[in-house]
């Protein structure tokens, strides 16, 4: 049943979605879940955001248009409170979470055992103690780091890891770690911020995934991501969500009739869509100056075999951070961020077919790999990219049997919040996302009480895991109904939703109407 509203409302509230990312479908799950009308609307035939698959790039294959590892989906609390897996979303978790091939043949991975060969040898004690223990307090880190900032911490046990994850990575690997092998390690995860290692908060991104790595995994959707937003839509459909694809929302008239708008959006969208609402004049300097990330260059490939490593833990990752040492990396990345794109890329990589052999025929494999260039850059980054890989994996392009290629400056065609190719929601620094939009405490309120911010561009930040949705959500219903709403409370609601075999509204049309 509906969490009962908990103070007297003069009239049953609408709320529209726009945008059916996973923060923008679980922020229509939440509304609705306090028997709030909810319509969610989509540009896209299909839904998702950045949460989607298809064929290719050769007939058998299924590759992740956008993203495609997802660690914080597996801890995420909004999404374990939604009890996704009973609408069919499965992980696929690796051997090896991730592993940072080195220019000597070898690889250093997350391993528990010291004398492996991909092991950290004098720093593998530094690595359990001040990276791998994090993951005994990862609700709590959830709670408070995810979230509405809190000060002070509600738990002492939380600056354990907040005072370190206020340093640069460069900072804390200098500090942490004797060898290079550990710090290349370290340095790989934290560029998954895509900021200049020298940065403060950069080593939060880094202890979080690799704490992650040591707790979960880093797994893959089985089947596919697009798996991610059909379980999203199949429980958004079971409460009673109205779901509209194919229909682009482009000016503020569009929601006028509801009372509550919810935006998955960019923070520039956002300007449009808020139409003549008198949003403070702060907040409307920041929409318009949020400080853009790097854009994405991605290749995804159908193979033969498997990609020939070097080094065999290699072959046993998910995924793959192809960068050198730490010095290359940074290096790699503060020249993207002067506006260049680096000659020596740092390479994201992941091989999804280690752990779900659906993407490809059998015998055969599936990879996609990408850098970071200049947001808008409209050159090829490709045989860079290939470059890496082979400098790691000799004979990769022998094995090679088609390419896609989505060149950076082509991302806002497909998905017009991906401004410049930055499928971020801009960069993910502190000057962005801890600096207020509706104040310190609700970012994601832009006006009192109906234009909610909900996408990636809002704390806490890019993953695919539905907690901007959720903060947004809870934002609107205590403004607009006094009411509080709990996980339990939530995984309550969604626990009264059975899913069927056969969820024939999410296969059948482009145009969906379900409730």
């Amino acid at each position: 049943m509906p969490v009962p509203n908990r103070r007297r409302s003069p009239r049953d509230l609408s709320a529209a979605v726009v945008g059916s990312g996973p923060n923008g479908l679980t922020a229509a799950i939440a509304l609705r879940a306090t028997d709030l009308d909810v319509t969610l609307f989509e540009a896209h035939a299909s839904l998702g955001g950045g949460v989607r698959s298809e064929p290719g790039p050769r007939p058998g294959y299924l590759r992740d248009v956008c993203s495609s590892v997802y660690p914080l989906s597996m801890a995420s609390p909004a999404f374990k409170a939604m009890d996704l897996h009973r609408f069919g979303l499965e992980w696929a978790v690796p051997p090896i979470a991730f592993a940072h091939p080195l220019a000597d043949g070898s690889a250093v991975a997350p391993v528990t055992d010291p004398e492996a060969p991909e092991g950290l040898g004098p720093d593998a004690v530094a690595w359990q103690r001040g990276v791998e223990h994090k993951s005994d307090r990862l609700e709590l880190i959830a709670e408070h780091f995810l979230g509405p900032l809190r000060l002070p911490p509600p738990h002492p046990g939380l600056l354990k890891f907040g005072l370190p994850a206020l340093r640069s990575s460069n900072a804390l690997c200098q500090s942490l770690f004797e060898t290079e092998r550990a710090r290349a390690l370290f340095a790989g995860a934290a560029a998954h911020a895509a900021l200049p290692l020298d940065k403060p908060v950069v080593a939060g991104a880094g202890l979080v995934l690799a704490s992650l790595a040591k707790a979960i995994g880093w797994p893959f959707a089985k089947w596919g991501t697009q798996a991610i937003a059909q379980a999203l839509a199949a429980l958004a459909c079971k409460l009673g969500v109205k779901i509209a694809t194919g229909t682009p929302i482009t000016e503020a008239a569009q929601l006028r009739v509801y009372d509550i708008r919810m935006l998955d959006t960019s923070p520039r969208q956002a300007l449009t869509l808020a139409g003549p609402e008198p949003l403070a004049k702060g907040v409307i300097e920041r929409l318009h100056h949020n400080l853009q990330g790097p854009a994405v260059h991605k290749v995804d490939y159908a193979l033969s075999e498997p990609i020939p490593w070097r080094a065999t833990a290699a072959r046993q990752a998910g995924t793959l951070h192809l960068g050198g040492t730490r010095a290359e990396i940074a290096a790699a990345l503060d020249r993207v961020w002067a506006g260049k794109p680096a000659a020596q890329p740092f390479v994201l990589l992941g091989q999804p077919s280690v752990a779900d052999p659906s993407r490809a025929p059998a015998g055969h494999h599936a990879a996609w790999a990408y850098c970071h260039v200049p947001p808008g850059w409209r050159g090829d980054a490709g045989p860079a990219i290939e470059r890496q890989i082979e400098r790691f994996a000799p004979g990769f392009g022998d094995t090679v049997l088609a390419r896609r290629v989505t060149l950076g400056s082509t991302w806002a065609g497909y998905n017009a919040n991906w401004v410049g190719g930055d499928i971020l929601g801009g960069a993910q620094d502190w000057r962005w996302h801890r600096q207020p939009l509706g104040g310190w405490r609700d970012p994601w309120c832009l006006h009192d009480p109906d234009l909610y911010l909900c996408s990636a561009a809002t704390p806490p930040g890019a993953g695919v895991h539905g907690l901007c949705g959720w903060h947004a959500a809870r934002s609107a219903l205590r403004r607009n109904r006094g009411i509080t709403l709990t996980l339990e409370e939530l995984r309550s609601v969604c626990g009264t939703a059975h899913p069927e075999a056969d969820c024939r509204a999410l296969r059948q049309a482009t145009r969906l109407q379900c409730g």
